[in-house]
């Protein structure tokens, strides 16, 4: 039934106007005001704070829905939920989550998480970004890159060091509203995909924030940023089985539909095989997202799983959505169809939240190598 409901809402809300999302990098606040008002934009977040308080399961079918028919909105809504609510609902206190949730759970407003910077990305222990204590204030300086939603966003959390010579120890996690003194958005991405989303430079020159912003223990951010990048893994993999599976299912209807030699293309052995091994491939993918996600639920280690299911739906959706332009021919290859659309817009799940080389080495680790 809520997979249900969640595929009714886009195929009305969202896929109509998908195109000019990405065409016109279209940011569409009506949309995620009414995705607030379903509980979309708090999914995770218990009801107390005014989330929807669903399990982790449930989250990532919601996730392949939204992308199946938009990426740049599956990566929005993912960042809100994980990234950023979900940092501060994991790693904030009583009085933080009462204050910053609520306000952020019901579409009204964007929250994100700032770890990247020029020099650091899979590197979190290099970032250069620092938070000095003055007086009753922690003042950071600093400048943070490739921030999905950075410019809208009305709080971000800021991964900064209060010692630059203590690497991962020394990162702590700050809530940075948006019109902070000091705080400031740089130059904003012109992508190859996702191109509805957001992603900005966000400069930080002597930004002044009250102790009390801190959120969790100090120099424990580094511990908190794995921890909700693995969450963000499945959720990466659930968004990548969501536009793959939209490629599957346009590459089935055009098969039907498109005759050369005087029959369908979907009667040649080449296009069936091509299909039938994309059909195996996303559902192979979904059981290890929801995998990962039911370990995470009951509680569970489940860091080694969601980097399996991010690192196989990735790279599984890179072929399909190939595979989809092949099958489309020359008419993948242009803006008549969306399938050259999810091929760019996938190709991100191979770089975000951790590529697939870090991946490979986040597994070979948790086997013990």
């Amino acid at each position: 039934m809520f997979q249900k409901v969640i595929r009714e809402f886009c195929e009305k809300e969202i896929k109509p106007i998908a195109e000019k999302i990405d065409k016109e990098e279209y940011f569409p606040w009506d949309l995620y005001k009414k995705m607030g008002k379903m509980g979309l934009m708090g999914m995770t977040v218990p009801q107390e704070f005014g989330g929807a308080g669903i399990d982790k399961v449930s989250y990532m079918i919601a996730l392949e829905e939204i992308s199946r028919f938009c990426g740049s909105t599956g990566i929005t809504v993912e960042a809100h939920n994980t990234l950023g609510i979900g940092y501060i609902y994991e790693a904030g206190n009583k009085e933080q989550r009462e204050k910053y949730l609520p306000r952020f759970t019901n579409g009204e407003a964007i929250a994100a998480l700032a770890i990247t910077e020029p020099n650091a990305g899979s590197d979190v222990g290099g970032i250069q970004t620092t938070a000095a204590i003055d007086g009753d204030d922690y003042v950071l300086n600093g400048t943070k890159q490739f921030i999905t939603s950075g410019d809208i966003a009305g709080i971000t959390v800021v991964m900064a060091k209060a010692d630059k010579n203590k690497g991962v120890k020394g990162i702590s996690a700050f809530l940075v509203e948006k019109d902070t003194p000091g705080f400031k958005v740089g130059q904003l991405e012109d992508k190859l995909g996702l191109r509805g989303s957001r992603t900005a430079e966000l400069i930080f020159e002597d930004c002044r924030i009250p102790k009390e912003n801190m959120l969790g223990e100090k120099d424990k951010g580094f511990y908190g940023v794995m921890d909700t990048l693995d969450r963000g893994r499945s959720a990466v993999g659930a968004m990548s089985v969501g536009i793959a599976r939209g490629a599957l299912e346009d590459s089935i209807e055009y098969a039907k539909q498109r005759e050369q030699f005087g029959r369908p293309i979907g009667k040649f052995q080449a296009i069936q095989w091509m299909i039938s091994d994309m059909a195996t491939q996303i559902d192979a993918a979904r059981l290890l997202v929801h995998r990962a996600a039911f370990l995470e639920d009951q509680e569970l280690p489940f860091g080694k799983e969601a980097s399996m299911a991010k690192l196989f739906a990735s790279e599984m959706a890179m072929r399909t959505t190939r595979n989809a332009i092949q099958i489309f021919g020359g008419y993948g290859y242009i803006q008549e169809y969306p399938v050259e659309r999810y091929f760019r817009d996938v190709k991100l799940c191979e770089i975000g939240e951790g590529t697939s080389e870090v991946q490979r080495i986040v597994i070979a680790k948790k086997l013990g190598l």
